[in-house]
């Protein structure tokens, strides 16, 4: 009864009931809905749809008495700069210009697109919302969101605000703090004049409680965020007069008292929630005129040290799956640090030391470029814009975890990508910097266990090769942000990622389903099906469960092998196995098998990135190249099997909002019982020149090396280089001197060696120790011939 009438929106991530969570959810959610509708009763009395704040005189008692003595007080609490990057920000500036001589006139660049209302957002550029802003506007459908009680919108309904996340993106006001740096380095009035017109023009157009842009409480939250960011660049400026400064503050008050009472904590407790909280840290940091700040920063602290042990595993990954949300998930712990650190609160060791895994895992789970892989959702948004880099290139959130945690390895990754962690940290950031010389990290390939991600690499430079496996859990809670990417790889060689996922393009819209489906993943598809099944924008029916059976890194290879069971709900149960061999400096050799009892017909999807081509060889094999890299291509691609490999088009979208034609190969097989394709990866370097194949075998040569994959096929036994198997794979490789040096047998249950002897690869015997990869290693020393495990 308490909620009939009131509009409560699907959820982006919201939990499963049980018992235990139950009655609190019941009196969260209840006191939210009697809470909105109290609002909305109250408009309604008023008789007005809006409410304009055009004078101080509806502001709390903080503000009635002198209002220049408060916004004075106000104005030097601001100037004093809550983090280290805004408290001398003359010095901050000189800092950036020593250091990233470019920033300041692309800085200033896009500053002056914001003066005329014009903005980059998401994957559209150029978007003009009109003069003076329209803050209800979709620009890409032309659709004016309705001026009603927050609640009453259906901001998911593309047929009542047109794209939402567009529309919510220009009113984060992200481009606020575009101006006020902009300002810091020139002084132009003209900044100043644009902030405050703007600033003044959202608040008469969106009074509190009325129109899409108080229905999410993240956005409420990220808004405060860039107006607290704003107002301390802004704190010197002619043009914030007193009158406006109250105006702000009566406002952000207001942003506080929503965000406290419709926090996401049964709604979308991930993101949604920690953003929420930091955006209150802030308020409460920021604002300590107000007698509420106290609760509004301990509230916020409180939430983000809970849910940082509730949502970051302990191997650093993020439960949602979704690698761009685990790099929003770092910027807002790294920003809850530096926002205790500089006001003086006590250190919390754990949070530290958790907040650094998260910032650790993005050293391995980054492409070598440093751009987030498109593995679940990407929303295209940033928790804050204070650099002109590409929304996906994490290198920014690196340099500031390297000055954070003193991590030399992270200063590596992040190159020259250091402005945003000077206009956060200043003059300490440079010299916490320039005291962690770039160092690459200890080790090479990584895994981690807990997010089931596994992460594949022969070197740390820009051109090596680099490989990630998705493994993990399908999601967490309801796995709003995942995709149907079970055992997906990603791959990156050359200096170019190669073999991407397709990526997200919409939250609305037939194309969410289409983007999220297996057919777009760098992995299997059975019967034409996905391997989890979309329930709705951010549910799922049916969810399929991946499995780890092995994993090894070593200086010279790497190997992984797992099963997902997303097709055992067919009426003839199939499984999906995937192994992955990595001959560290040659090429990865990926098994896949189809394991059911009666005929499927199954489709193994590769996606190649945008930007790059496909030339077509033989029947089974292709390479990829980059239009303008003539001498050698970056893959080559062979498939060992029965079936056909076919080249098409297909969707790429690097950025929410976005998309591009894209080439991609499929292999399609199919047949009754256990069903086996090999496909062979080859990075174009100089150390890998040339593949032969034949029907189940191919040859890889290079400059010091003449290795041979061969496909078991229908075959009961495989038996060369002196050794018989049941193996489906066998890959020997072979030096100059073209004698094998070692054999890797993928997929067998016994081995014949050299010898009599037949040796099972079985629990317990001599071979136990490759037993739980389901691969045997022989090694020769060419004198004398021996088996290591």
């Amino acid at each position: 009864p308490m909620t009939r009438g009131v509009r409560l929106p699907t959820a982006e991530g919201s939990p499963g009931r049980s018992a235990a969570t139950l009655p609190g959810e019941i009196r969260v959610r209840g006191g939210q809905a009697i809470a909105s509708l109290g609002e909305r009763v109250g408009l309604a009395l008023s008789g007005a749809s809006t409410h304009v704040l055009g004078s101080p005189r509806g502001v709390r008692r903080e503000l009635r008495g002198n209002v220049t003595r408060v916004t004075s007080a106000a104005r030097a609490h601001f100037a004093s700069g809550i983090l280290p990057g805004l408290r001398d920000v003359s010095a901050t500036v000189a800092t950036l210009r020593r250091a990233c001589p470019d920033a300041e006139s692309g800085t200033r660049c896009r500053a002056d697109r914001s003066v005329d209302g014009v903005f980059d957002l998401l994957g559209h550029e150029r978007v003009s919302f009109g003069s003076p802003i329209d803050w209800h506007l979709d620009p890409s459908s032309g659709m004016q969101a309705p001026r009603r009680h927050w609640s009453r919108i259906s901001y998911l309904e593309p047929s009542v605000v047109g794209d939402y996340k567009l529309l919510w993106e220009v009113n984060r006001h992200q481009h606020f703090v575009t101006l006020g740096q902009a300002y810091a380095y020139s002084r132009d009035a003209r900044y100043a004049v644009a902030f405050v017109e703007q600033l003044v023009c959202w608040i008469d157009e969106n009074p509190p409680r009325v129109g899409i842009n108080w229905a999410s409480s993240l956005e409420v939250s990220y808004r405060a965020i860039s107006w607290v960011w704003a107002l301390q660049l802004f704190a010197e400026a002619p043009e914030l007069t007193d009158e406006v400064l109250a105006i702000a503050l009566e406002s952000l008050r207001r942003h506080a008292t929503h965000i406290g009472r419709y926090l996401s904590t049964y709604y979308s407790p991930n993101t949604h929630l920690t953003g929420e909280a930091l955006g209150l840290l802030y308020l409460g940091t920021a604002l300590p005129l107000f007698e509420d700040a106290p609760r509004w920063r301990t509230l916020g602290w409180n939430i983000l040290r809970e849910q940082l042990f509730r949502q970051v595993r302990a191997d650093g990954t993020y439960f949602e799956q979704a690698l761009y949300y685990h790099r929003y998930t770092t910027d807002i712990y790294q920003h809850a640090l530096m926002l205790a650190d500089a006001n003086g609160w006590a250190r919390d060791a754990a949070m530290w030391e958790r907040t650094e895994r998260l910032a650790e895992f993005l050293i391995h789970a980054v492409h070598p470029d440093g751009t987030v892989p498109l593995v679940g959702d990407d929303d295209g948004g940033r928790l804050m814009r204070l650099d002109a880099l590409a929304t996906r290139d994490a290198r920014p959130t690196l340099a500031t975890g390297a000055a954070l945690f003193g991590r030399s390895d992270m200063r590596s990754i992040a190159g020259g990508a250091v402005e945003e962690c000077l206009w956060l940290l200043g003059e300490t950031g440079a010299a916490a910097l320039a005291s962690r010389p770039p160092v690459p990290p200890n080790g090479g390939s990584r895994a981690f266990v807990d997010g089931g991600f596994y992460v594949m690499r022969d070197g740390w430079d820009a051109t090596s090769t680099w490989a990630l496996i998705d493994a993990g859990p399908h999601g967490s809670l309801n796995c709003g942000h995942a995709h149907a990417d079970a055992l997906a790889i990603e791959l990156s060689t050359g200096g170019h990622t190669v073999l991407s996922d397709s990526g997200t393009f919409s939250y609305t819209g037939e194309e969410r389903a289409a983007f999220r489906a297996t057919s777009t993943h760098n992995t299997v598809t059975v019967d034409g099906e996905s391997s989890s099944v979309v329930g709705g924008l951010f549910h799922w029916r049916h969810v399929a469960r991946s499995t780890t059976a092995a994993w090894a890194a070593t200086p010279s290879f790497d190997y992984w092998s797992g099963s997902q069971d997303g097709y055992a709900r067919l009426a003839d149960p199939a499984i999906h196995e995937r192994r992955v061999l990595f001959v560290h400096g040659r090429y990865l050799v990926v098994l896949d098998a189809i394991d059911a009892k009666a005929a499927h017909e199954w489709t193994a999807h590769w996606h190649v990135a945008a930007g790059l081509e496909v030339q077509r060889g033989g029947a089974a094999d292709a390479q990829i190249v980059h239009p303008a890299r003539d001498e050698i291509a970056l893959l080559k691609l062979l498939v060992l099997g029965d079936g056909r490999l076919s080249v098409g088009p297909s969707w790429r979208s690097e950025s929410y909002g976005a998309r591009i034609e894209a080439p991609s190969f499929s292999y399609s097989s199919s047949g009754a019982g256990r069903q086996t394709a090999v496909t062979l990866l080859v990075p174009g370097s100089a150390r890998s020149r040339a593949l032969q194949s034949g029907e189940e075998g191919a040859d890889v040569v290079g400059s010091n090396f003449r290795d041979t994959v061969v496909r078991r096929g229908a075959a009961p036994v495989l038996e060369l280089s002196g050794v018989s198997s049941d193996a489906e794979c066998a890959i020997v490789c072979r030096g100059v001197g073209d004698i094998a040096e070692r054999i890797f047998l993928m997929g067998a249950s016994y081995v014949v060696g050299t010898g009599p002897e037949r040796c099972p690869v079985a629990p317990g015997a001599l071979f136990s120790a490759r037993l739980e990869l389901g691969m045997w290693v022989a090694e020769s020393d060419r004198a004398r011939p021996s088996v290591q495990v």
